[in-house]
C-alpha cells in the first residue's frame, strides 16, 4: 500500500483532534485523522459529556415531574420509567452528534483512518490498517481513560467505570461510587433519581476537590437533601463481585454490599503502545507528555494537546488547545487562556467555575474582595422554582479585576460564560456591575453578586 504524505496528522479524534483537523484543513493544510472508532468524536461525545447530559436531562424530568409539577397546578396520576426507551434516546443523539462530526471532516476534507495509529519516528505513522503515514507535523490528541485502582475486580456490567454506568439494563438497588468528583456525582445524580440508593465514598475529607470549597459545601448539603449518601475519608481497599451482589472493603469499616459499583477515580493519561519512545517524546512519571508553552513535545514536529497533557481534563480545554497548536504550526500564533477556562458539574443544581478558588488565592497570598448573590433573591428564579444556589465573584482587592467567579444554581452552566468572558477581556467587578442585565433574567445574579463586591448590592 502506498504511502500517504500530509502536512498534519492528528493522533486521536475526540474533541482536541477532530478540531484541530478541521482548523489545519481551514489554514490550508492537507490533514488527516486517526481514531478507532468510526464515529469520531473520542469519549466526550460517545461514552462521556454528551450520553451523560442526555441521562441527566431525562432523570431530571422524571423529579420535575415527580416531585415539583404539583407547585404548578399540573398533576400526574401515574409515572412510569421506561430505561429502553430512555436509553435509546441518549444513544440516538450520540449517533446523531458523531454523524455530524464525520460530516464535517468529509466537508473540510480532512482525511480519516479507522484503526489504531502508533508514532514510528521520523514523521511516519503507521496505522493498524496497514497504512503508513508520513506528516511533517504530528498533534497528538489520545485523550484519556478511567482510571483503575487497586483491588477492585472490574467485569464490565456490576463493577465497571462511568462508560459501563451509562448502560445498565436496570436500576439497582443500591450503587456504591467510588470517587467524588464531577463524574461520579453526575451519574450518582441519575441514578438517584432513577431510583437506586446511591453512596459515594470518597478517599478525601471533603468532595469536589479542586472547586472553590464554599460551593462545594453548598453542593454537598444540597445532593444530600436529594438523597445522595457520602461516606468521606473512605480508602477503598477491594471490591468484588460475589453471587448476585457486590462487596466493597474500605479500611477500618464494615463491608459495603451494593447491586453495583462505579468506580470514578479520576482518569489517566491515553498514552500506552502509541510509539512515544520509538518517536523519542518525553512522558512524566504519571505517563502525560510533556510540552512546553507552545505545546510542542521532545521531538521535533511532534506537538500534544488536550487530556494526554494533563491540566484540566475538558473538551473544551482540548479544543482551544488544539485550534491554538494548529494556529501556531501555520502563523507562529496561538493562545489558551488557561485562567479562563471554565469548568461544569452537571447536577441539579449546576455548578460552575472560572478563574481562581478562595483557597488558591489565600495560598498565593494575593488580596481580594468578594461579593455573592443568592439565587432566592432573584425574580426570574422564583418564577422558574429554582431557588437554591448562589454566585461568587472575586476581585483583586487594588485592581478590582476579576480573578474567579463560583456559581452553583439553575443554569449556572450557561451563566458561567459571561464571566469568562469578562475575564478574558481582563474586566473588573465594576465592568461587570455596570453592564445593563435583562429583567427579569438568571444573568442579574451575577450582575448582583458583580455589585456586592464593592457593597453596593441592590437586592441582597
Amino acid at each position: 500500500m502506498a504511502e500517504q504524505s500530509f502536512d498534519l496528522v492528528v493522533l486521536g479524534g475526540g474533541p482536541g483532534g477532530y478540531v484541530s483537523a478541521i482548523r489545519a484543513a481551514q489554514l490550508g493544510l492537507k490533514s488527516a485523522v486517526i481514531d478507532e472508532n468510526p464515529q469520531f468524536g473520542g469519549t466526550c461525545l460517545r461514552v462521556g459529556c454528551i450520553p451523560s447530559k442526555a441521562l441527566l436531562e431525562s432523570s431530571h424530568l422524571l423529579v420535575e415531574a415527580r416531585d415539583h409539577m404539583v407547585e404548578h397546578g399540573i398533576s400526574a396520576t401515574k409515572l412510569t420509567v421506561d430505561l429502553a426507551t430512555m436509553m435509546k434516546r441518549k444513544s440516538k443523539i450520540v449517533d446523531t452528534l458523531t454523524g455530524g462530526i464525520n460530516m464535517l471532516l468529509k466537508r473540510n476534507k480532512v482525511t480519516t483512518y479507522v484503526g489504531r495509529g502508533r508514532l514510528v519516528g521520523g514523521g511516519k505513522i503507521s496505522v493498524s490498517t496497514g497504512d503508513t503515514i508520513s506528516a511533517k507535523n504530528i498533534v497528538i490528541a489520545t485523550g484519556s481513560v478511567p482510571m483503575r485502582l487497586p483491588g477492585i475486580e472490574f467485569d464490565g456490567d456490576f463493577i465497571g467505570d462511568s462508560t459501563t454506568a451509562l448502560s445498565y439494563n436496570n436500576v439497582p438497588q443500591t450503587l456504591v461510587v467510588i470517587g467524588g468528583g464531577y463524574i461520579g456525582l453526575e451519574l450518582g445524580s441519575v441514578w438517584n433519581r432513577l431510583g437506586s440508593k446511591v453512596i459515594i465514598l470518597e478517599g478525601m475529607d471533603h468532595v469536589l476537590s479542586g472547586l472553590d470549597q464554599e460551593i462545594a459545601r453548598l453542593a454537598k448539603r444540597t445532593f444530600e437533601k436529594q438523597g445522595l449518601e457520602f461516606r468521606t475519608s473512605m480508602w477503598v481497599e477491594s471490591a468484588k463481585k460475589i453471587g448476585n451482589h457486590c462487596e466493597v472493603i474500605c479500611k477500618d469499616t464494615a463491608p459495603i454490599k451494593c447491586d453495583r459499583v462505579l468506580v470514578s477515580a479520576g482518569r489517566s493519561p491515553n498514552t500506552n503502545d502509541i510509539g512515544l519512545e520509538s518517536a523519542g517524546v518525553k512522558v512524566d512519571k504519571r505517563g502525560f507528555i510533556e510540552v512546553n508553552k507552545e505545546l510542542q513535545t521532545s521531538a521535533p514536529g511532534v506537538f500534544a494537546i488536550g487530556d494526554c497533557i494533563g491540566g484540566a481534563m475538558l473538551a473544551h480545554k482540548a479544543s482551544e488547545e488544539g485550534i491554538a497548536c494548529v494556529e501556531r504550526i501555520v502563523t507562529g500564533h496561538g493562545h489558551v487562556n488557561y485562567d479562563a477556562i471554565p469548568a461544569i458539574v452537571y447536577t441539579h443544581p449546576e455548578i460552575a467555575s472560572v478563574g481562581k478558588t478562595e483557597e488558591q488565592l489565600k495560598e498565593e497570598g494575593v488580596k481580594y474582595r468578594k461579593g455573592s448573590c443568592p439565587f432566592g433573591a432573584n425574580g426570574r428564579a422564583r418564577a422558574i422554582g429554582d431557588v437554591d444556589g448562589k454566585i461568587k465573584v472575586i476581585a483583586d482587592a487594588q485592581t478590582d479585576r476579576i480573578l474567579g467567579v463560583h456559581a452553583i444554581g439553575a443554569r449556572a452552566g450557561d451563566l458561567i460564560a459571561e464571566a469568562a468572558v469578562a475575564m478574558n477581556f481582563g474586566a473588573s467587578s465594576e465592568d461587570l456591575a455596570r453592564c445593563c442585565h435583562a429583567h427579569p433574567t438568571l444573568s442579574e445574579i451575577m450582575q448582583e453578586a458583580a455589585l456586592a463586591v464593592d457593597g453596593r448590592a441592590i437586592h441582597t
